[in-house]
């Protein structure tokens, strides 16, 4: 077996092992091309070293491409869309505010967290309602 082909064979082994550590960024498929070059140099044909690599580059576009057009998972519905968008779960909810609203700015405690609030100014203890959020801000509107 050539240096060529055992250098192919690891490279192939190398890809796909670091996608055990890293998956879903696809060097499961460039591994895959990197083994298509050592198949190719074990049947003994005598492929220059340029054409390995021009063969492992469109291997590796085939290879990704089967990946994006047959097994990437396309949005699917979930039966929990919200669940890690804490502050988009938050949006109708009635809250109490923990500290007064001055100048706008507030805050209320859901569950064990503090989480800052924008608004109409109003007293400590007041019902408010969420109705939007931005990079961690509640804004809030006062509730009847």
């Amino acid at each position: 077996m050539s240096n060529a082909a055992i250098f192919w064979a690891v490279l192939a082994l190398v890809l796909i092992g670091l996608e055990t550590l890293a998956p879903g960024i696809l060097l499961l498929w460039l591994g895959f091309a990197a083994a298509g070059v050592f198949l190719l140099l074990v049947t003994g044909i005598s492929v220059p070293l340029l054409a390995q690599i021009l063969v492992f580059v469109i291997l590796s576009f085939v290879s990704v491409g089967i990946y994006w057009r047959y097994f990437r998972k396309t949005s699917e519905n979930s039966d929990q869309p919200l669940l890690n968008r804490k502050q988009e779960q938050l949006l109708g909810r009635i809250l109490v505010l923990e500290s007064a609203i001055v100048n706008g700015h507030g805050r209320v405690q859901i569950g064990d967290a503090f989480w800052q609030v924008q608004g109409p100014d109003a007293p400590q203890g007041a019902r408010v309602t969420v109705i939007a959020a931005d990079d961690g801000i509640l804004k809030i509107d006062l509730t009847d």
